[in-house]
């Protein structure tokens, strides 16, 4: 009998097994325009809401739009979407099909693979960099215009494997006014600039509660310190985010806040940092 390099037994070799994921790797890379890693550097500060809103607002666009939720540990996407049950296979590519929200938009989580939602997820970092990228090559997602990759806060193992795999991949930072956010965003800053990730640029989420009585703002967190850091690193700003409830209570209950509030003063800031970020990235 031949040994199991030769491929008899359906054993596979090792180093051919690496090859074909390489292969399906670029291949699927290939087809997505623009990859985006919403980074933050603290927890808390409206991450996965943000990137949630930013797919929904290009996927009105008319963009074709994936997010990829690498929070391993705390994945929430599919919650904050209304989206339930598990991931199947394709019968013409034998990948996973990705769970979707609207025509336009397309999602996969570690949830979309747990059977019990409330299961822990205990991992170290090869089964963490193993997972990301069999979200990439595994998964049947398409022709993208966009891929929104959506990642735990800090600058720790899924981070560092997202730009690893995906070298293209550039970051949105999400930060709040408050100055112990702002110290932990200039890591992630920083962080981004030792692995030369290009940065889109900064958003400033929970930036003011407008009064839906009086109209007046006030600044629960502060405001302006995202933008202030923004100049200080030279990067683009791409907005301010006002706090607004409704984003809470639509993330709970799986409904679109943008559907709802459109004329609320945070669906248009998410619009408007849409517009910057299509218009930096000439998309």
């Amino acid at each position: 009998m031949e040994n199991s390099q030769s491929g008899t037994c359906g054993i596979q070799d090792p180093a051919q097994q690496k090859q074909q994921q390489e292969i399906e790797l670029k291949n699927t890379l290939s087809k997505i325009k623009y990859k985006l890693i919403v980074m933050s550097g603290k927890g808390g500060v409206g991450k996965t809401s943000v990137s949630v809103n930013l797919a929904i607002a290009l996927a009105k666009k008319g963009y074709q739009v994936g997010i990829m939720d690498v929070d391993l540990h705390g994945p929430d996407v599919p919650r904050m979407l209304g989206l339930q049950g598990e991931v199947t296979a394709s019968k013409e590519t034998a990948k996973l099909i990705p769970m979707r929200y609207s025509d336009n938009l397309k999602i996969i989580s570690m949830e979309c693979f747990m059977p019990n939602k409330d299961d822990a997820v205990i991992w170290r970092g090869p089964l963490k960099h193993s997972a990301i990228n069999q979200f990439i090559t595994d998964i049947d997602w398409g022709e993208l215009d966009f891929l929104i990759v959506d990642s735990p806060p800090g600058t720790g193992d899924e981070p560092l494997s997202v730009v690893q795999t995906i070298s293209d991949a550039k970051a949105i930072i999400v930060t709040t006014p408050q100055e112990v956010a702002l110290a932990d965003v200039r890591k992630s800053i920083n962080f981004c600039k030792k692995i030369n990730t290009d940065i889109v640029g900064m958003v400033e989420n929970m930036s003011g509660y407008v009064c839906p009585h009086c109209g007046e703002t006030a600044d629960l967190f502060g405001s302006g310190g995202g933008e202030t850091t923004a100049n200080q690193f030279n990067i683009s700003f791409l907005g301010k985010i006002p706090f607004d409830p409704k984003i809470v209570k639509a993330g709970d209950t799986g409904r679109s806040y943008q559907d709802e509030n459109k004329d609320a003063p945070a669906a248009k800031a998410f619009g408007e940092v849409v517009e910057k970020v299509v218009k930096l990235l000439n998309a």
